[in-house]
């Protein structure tokens, strides 16, 4: 058995305008990160789709607008919502809420250092992109197993760690695909966790708005 699994991130927020790392932080989207949203929904290859959302409030917020079909206003359309504790970003530890300028500046922070580790850069009191894959991996089980279309509405650490094992990538130097982050990326699940890629940066669609 397999299923489909597309990967959205949340909207943008204040601290991903300024740059600053933003892991187990509950912070809302911007106004702007709402305005972005409205009026766009999955691609049609999630049509009727289950739905597994971070619980953090970013993820929660992005996909009420997109579960409703681009609506602007949460329960305008009666879709499930299922939170998914092991979709929460990942934890930045001590780096949390700092730039990477700033870390990169701060020779305590040994930044160079961890950022040549890949998958293995470790934020002090923190997690690594491959211990965040180790908490995907029951998920994704789960989903192979149950097979059908899902939708994951998360982060962009989660997905980058799902992308990087599905293209055996260490996440060192460029990477196989650059991803946008306002789009969604398709992977194939097996009923083993095991992660393909299928199509990356699939734009969100436009719908036409309904008239009052």
């Amino acid at each position: 058995m397999t299923a489909l699994l597309g990967m959205i991130r949340h909207g943008r927020t204040a601290w991903n305008g300024d740059g600053r790392m933003t892991g187990r932080t509950d912070i809302s989207l911007t106004e702007e990160g709402r305005a972005a949203l409205i009026g766009y929904a999955p691609p049609t290859e999630l049509n009727g789709a289950q739905w597994h959302v971070s619980p953090l409030v970013r993820a929660r917020q992005t996909a009420e607008i997109l579960s409703a079909g681009g609506e602007p206003y949460p329960g305008s359309n009666a879709v499930k919502l299922d939170i998914e504790p092991r979709l929460i970003e990942m934890d930045f530890g001590d780096y949390e809420g700092r730039t990477l300028a700033e870390l990169r500046n701060d020779p305590d922070a040994h930044m160079a250092e961890n950022e040549d580790r890949g998958l293995d850069f470790l934020p002090p009191n923190g997690e690594s992109p491959r211990m965040v894959f180790t908490r995907l991996q029951p998920f994704l089980t789960e989903l192979g197993t149950a097979g059908g279309r899902h939708i994951g509405v998360a982060h962009k650490s989660v997905i980058r760690a799902i992308f990087a094992n599905a293209y055996s990538w260490n996440m060192m130097g460029r990477p196989p695909v650059k991803l946008k982050w306002d789009q969604a990326h398709l992977f194939q699940v097996d009923d083993q966790g095991g992660i393909q890629p299928l199509q990356m940066n699939v734009p969100l669609i436009k719908k036409v708005m309904a008239t009052p």
